[in-house]
């Protein structure tokens, strides 16, 4: 029997002993019932045991067949704008990969600048940075440029598992993902998180605020200190040029697409303008691409579209509700306050503590996860450190941002799948850029977020 199973196992009969437990003195028999589903999703979730969106169903049919909260409070992701952002943004990932047109962006990229190792490797995350503000899907990105990479690294000469490959390989998955945290559609956790603030408090994070607050530091340095490292962990020397750069012209196809997506990042980049939530912006882009004649896809694509993280995404949305509207969030935060140092005042303090918190509640879940667990107790850090409350939220984005292991990025254990990569060669990057982030990207964006304001 696979580890993960067992696991699953031993999940499954830790949420039903909480469930079936003599609730303590002040807990109320809801709040274990909540603890318990808390337990048994998230669990799972770490386990790896079922896809994430089987789990989020079963959560959703466990909550209300036990009663644990009402329809609204656990369907209550599907009224979010930032759900149907997923879903647009979903629709939007098969177009372009349907009409080859970031294929056709990327390998541009790469045959016109890609010269030397060293060059590669910046142009590989360069890409990964430019289409996470086109594709809203991590899985798809790195389903999209991986083979695109291999193909790169093989055509210079690098073999499978040599230092050239594993790192430009790595250098994509890490930088699809890592510098995606920046950017509010690229990836799921961000958007649990902006869920979960406007599901929880009503609180909008407009695309153009988390691209300022969030961007430059774990945006643009943390590509940086992403090439360097690699660099530095997989030496190589490119053996033989790129080839040619392709030169012919777009087809109708993708012209249209590219419309499309040019006007989405338009109306994202100016919400704080005109006011449109995100999510209508990416629904409206995706029936674009749907529409006869004036699409990209026909209509019956819709059912090749995967639906798997719009329901995961869902699942984690109501279950931060759930934990709020039951106590769980509110027992938690009364724990927290007698072992967290935090205070008014010490913002520094405050915000590494919060920040290696969300970090490492990452070992015991996957990423998209971490915002659903810790935004609820987003009220109790605001109240502690005496941020505003958006303050609190956006530093739960520190702990996803960046991870230790793997597993805790669905899409990073899919890269490994797909580039055939050891996963001893992924720890090799992984937890010493996980150290530097700790050690230096963390006190550089408690320093921006000084410079503009963000403490209040």
């Amino acid at each position: 029997m696979k580890a993960s199973s067992i696991l699953g196992f031993v999940v499954i009969a830790a949420a039903v002993a909480v469930y079936f437990t003599p609730p303590p003195a002040g807990v109320s028999v809801e709040m274990m019932h909540a603890a318990a589903l808390v337990l048994f999703t998230v669990g799972l979730w770490a386990a790896g045991s079922l896809p994430e969106h089987i789990v989020g169903l079963l959560f959703f049919m466990l909550a209300m067949a036990l009663a644990v909260a009402p329809a609204q409070v656990v369907f209550s992701g599907f009224a979010s704008a930032t759900l149907w952002l997923v879903l647009g943004g979903l629709i939007m990932a098969e177009a372009v990969n349907r009409t080859r047109l970031a294929q056709r962006l990327a390998s541009a990229l790469f045959d016109r600048y890609a010269l030397s190792y060293a060059q590669l490797v910046v142009a590989v995350v360069v890409a990964s940075v430019v289409l996470a503000f086109l594709i809203p899907a991590t899985v798809s990105r790195v389903l999209l440029l991986l083979p695109i990479v291999m193909a790169l690294a093989k055509r210079v000469g690098f073999e499978h598992d040599s230092p050239g490959y594993n790192g430009l390989c790595l250098a994509m998955i890490i930088a699809t993902y890592q510098c995606g945290t920046a950017v509010l559609p690229a990836n799921a956790p961000n958007l649990v998180l902006a869920g979960s603030a406007e599901a929880l408090y009503g609180v909008q994070i407009t695309y153009a605020e988390y691209l300022w607050v969030q961007f430059p530091v774990l945006g643009a340095l943390k590509s940086l200190s992403i090439i360097a490292f690699v660099l530095w962990l997989f030496p190589a020397e490119a053996r033989c040029a790129p080839g040619a750069r392709m030169t012919e012209p777009l087809t109708p196809e993708q012209r249209r697409v590219a419309v499309i997506l040019a006007a989405s990042l338009v109306l994202w980049a100016t919400d704080f303008l005109h006011g449109i939530k995100s999510g209508w912006i990416a629904l409206a882009a995706g029936i674009a691409c749907l529409l006869p004649r004036v699409g990209v896809m026909p209509v019956a694509a819709f059912h090749e579209v995967r639906l798997g993280p719009y329901f995961y995404v869902g699942a984690t949305l109501g279950l931060g509700l759930m934990m709020q509207t039951t106590g769980l969030s509110e027992g938690l935060g009364t724990l927290l306050h007698g072992v967290l140092p935090l205070a008014p005042g010490a913002d520094f303090v405050n915000f590494v503590v919060l920040s290696v918190l969300a970090t490492f509640a990452g070992l015991f879940t996957t990423n998209p996860a971490q915002p659903a667990v810790l935004a609820p107790l987003a009220e109790y850090f605001a109240q502690a450190t005496g941020w505003p409350l958006k303050a609190a939220l956006m530093v739960i984005g520190m702990g996803f941002t960046t991870f230790l292991l793997p597993y805790q990025v669905p899409p990073a254990m899919v890269g490994l799948q797909v580039g055939a990569l050891r996963m001893k060669s992924m720890l090799r990057l992984t937890l010493p850029l996980a150290a530097f982030s700790l050690l230096v990207i963390l006190p550089l964006q408690y320093l921006w977020w000084r410079m503009i304001g963000y403490f209040g």
